[in-house]
């Protein structure tokens, strides 16, 4: 199992937390341009396949070794099944269903689940920190989910697919700590995303195939930023992270990335913002600040 040298984030996970929340946070809206042209799993499979083979060619460009180390495939399988196939596959068809960009916030209860399973899995103590955090971040996660509820329940197979997710990404971040691979994280990635992406596209060919055209140029910019940016470096930024800090910490401070993608869809898709906007910020704000900050 591996142990986190940190309590809190130091300084390098600061920063790598605030540019994951930038750029996953503004994929929320980016995602809804691409589904506008894209099939679903098509989309999902192609960017992560890309993105995949994009991060294992830079790792070895730089000289880390690719190979995966003796007896560890099978845990470099079940990290790609839960962290890349199961909550890529979920989210993407949960975005497709709901009718409101704000629902994939649904996604971010993940922290509630990846703690509980923390405790019972890994032995690892809530602190107060943890449970002011947990608070304060789901609290947040309601009041945002609170003024799209009557279009959450107009399309309840969007809401299972999104909790759904949310599980898988739990169960990985736990087996990511549990199940340790003796390899390097870019290596890792890279990995992980290039497997995941398999099931995906197996799905995708038969039954989106029919659908598929050559999107226009926007949706175009939104799967070359997933490729780039979504997966090949925030999937490297969000698994060194859970390198150094325990899973409730790593979790939690995963929500300010909903917080970005709601104010994206304020500025670029022109949702409304409001006192729900303003008051689930400041909860976040909180909650990420009570377990990433020393001070």
């Amino acid at each position: 199992m591996i142990q986190s040298p940190h309590d809190r984030l130091p300084r390098q996970g600061l920063l790598l937390l605030a540019a994951l929340s930038l750029c996953w946070g503004a994929n929320w809206p980016i995602m809804k341009v691409v589904l506008s042209e894209v099939p679903p799993f098509y989309f999902r499979a192609v960017c992560l396949l890309l993105g995949g083979v994009g991060m294992l060619a830079l790792a070895g460009a730089g000289g880390v070794p690719l190979r995966v180390p003796a007896g560890q495939w099978n845990r470099v399988f079940w990290l790609s099944v839960f962290n890349i196939t199961g909550w890529n596959g979920l989210i993407v068809l949960g975005v497709s269903l709901l009718p409101s960009g704000r629902a994939a916030l649904l996604g971010y209860t993940m922290p509630l689940w990846s703690t509980l399973l923390s405790i019972r899995f890994l032995g690892d103590r809530m602190t107060a920190r943890s449970v002011i955090g947990l608070l304060l971040g789901l609290s947040g996660i309601v009041v945002l989910v609170g003024g799209s509820l009557d279009g959450l329940l107009q399309a309840p197979a969007g809401v299972v697919c999104m909790l759904l997710g949310a599980w898988s990404w739990a169960i990985g971040v736990v087996l990511f700590k549990k199940l340790p691979v003796a390899m390097p994280i870019s290596a890792l990635t890279g990995w992980t995303m290039l497997i995941g992406s398999l099931p995906l596209l197996a799905l995708a060919v038969p039954l989106e195939t029919s659908r598929l055209t050559m999107p226009s140029f926007w949706p175009l910019f939104g799967m070359l930023y997933n490729v780039f940016i979504a997966f090949i470096f925030c999937y490297w930024a969000w698994n060194r992270i859970m390198q150094m800090v325990p899973v409730a910490v790593s979790s939690l401070s995963s929500l300010s990335t909903p917080l970005i993608g709601v104010l994206g869809g304020v500025v670029f898709l022109g949702e409304p913002l409001g006192w729900r906007e303003i008051v689930a910020s400041l909860l976040i704000v909180g909650a990420v600040g009570s377990v990433s900050l020393k001070r």
